[in-house]
């Protein structure tokens, strides 16, 4: 997945996938909680980084949630193409990933 398109706001497919991976461990009540996100996801990630790029994760699901896309499916769209033939299902890259956080 090295050539995924850094199309979510400069973020590479591996940041995504780790802070996929810290949202489902990390307690959304956790007073440091993006903090923590942000170590776990690495590199030059601020919490303030990670903050946003989840509030706009949010937004998104909340619009694709309301039916309000401003296009129709099939249309064509100018957009960047991304190649889908990947599973999407958990892999056994994202366990490395996961194992690589060392949570314990």
């Amino acid at each position: 997945m090295e050539n995924f398109p850094k199309v979510l706001c400069g973020w590479s497919w591996e940041e995504n996938k780790l802070f996929e991976l810290a949202l489902a461990v990390v307690d959304e009540q956790h007073p440091d909680r993006w903090e923590v996100v942000a170590t776990m996801v690495g590199g030059n990630k601020s919490a303030e980084e990670v903050q946003k790029h989840y509030v706009i994760l949010l937004e998104d699901l909340k619009l694709i949630e309301s039916g309000n896309l401003d296009h129709k499916l099939g249309e064509p769209q100018s957009c960047i193409q991304v190649d889908c033939s990947q599973p999407v299902c958990w892999s056994d890259e994202d366990n490395k990933l996961l194992v690589q956080l060392d949570l314990n």
